[in-house]
């Protein structure tokens, strides 16, 4: 179950496993991986990474790798009918609320499922339904598949929204969030790179 999750979460950006990192027919299959950590460097199409976990891993990047950041928003930058992610925890009054919030490609399925950012952690892709305010901050109603939910967003919820970026912008102490894929022998490939830039860091 836990698999097929991971698998739903990297279709978030719509993003399709590079040529090289698919198994051949009836081989075994690569794992759908989160990266987060910082860039130690990049050496042709190969991007060294200390993970959070304080691992260092290489990634081998595909040659179409869409490389891209983020850039600040406000809750008023977000409209009824727009389509955002949310990465949420549970309050101690049972709500969901919301680490961060980033705007999403329509391509994007609608889902709710357990998210790797922390145990207990989820990711909810859903169009806006209303924003209200309450007293522990504002409440977004979304909807996602026939389904309702509200996402409380407050003075620490992070809000972006897609931002231009390259692969010079790839440089040594950056932070990355990747969706890559991890081989059976443990190496990762992967054809995204969400990079720090401005300052502003992929809070996924």
């Amino acid at each position: 179950m836990r698999t097929k999750s991971l698998v739903v979460a990297l279709l978030l950006a719509t993003l399709s496993l590079p040529a090289f990192a698919q198994a051949p027919q009836g081989g075994p299959r690569p794992t759908p991986a989160n990266l987060r950590g910082k860039i130690v460097k990049l050496d042709g199409q190969t991007l060294t990474v200390k993970t959070r976990e304080g691992d260092t891993v290489s990634v081998a990047l595909a040659p179409n790798t869409s490389v891209r950041a983020l850039a600040v928003k406000k809750l008023g930058d977000i409209k009824d009918g727009d389509f955002i992610a949310s990465t949420s925890m549970t309050g101690k009054d049972g709500k969901q609320h919301a680490v961060e919030v980033h705007m999403l490609p329509p391509q994007a399925p609608e889902l709710q499922i357990p998210y790797d950012y922390k145990p207990g952690s989820l990711m909810t892709n859903a169009h806006v339904q209303g924003i209200a305010k309450s007293s522990s901050g504002n409440v977004v109603t979304v909807t996602y598949k026939g389904k309702s939910t509200d996402l409380v967003v407050d003075l620490k919820t992070i809000i972006t929204g897609p931002a231009p970026a390259a692969m010079s912008d790839l440089t040594p102490g950056k932070a990355v969030f990747i969706r890559a894929a991890k081989a059976p022998d443990g190496g990762y490939s992967a054809n995204n790179v969400t990079v720090e830039k401005n300052g502003v860091k992929p809070p996924m």
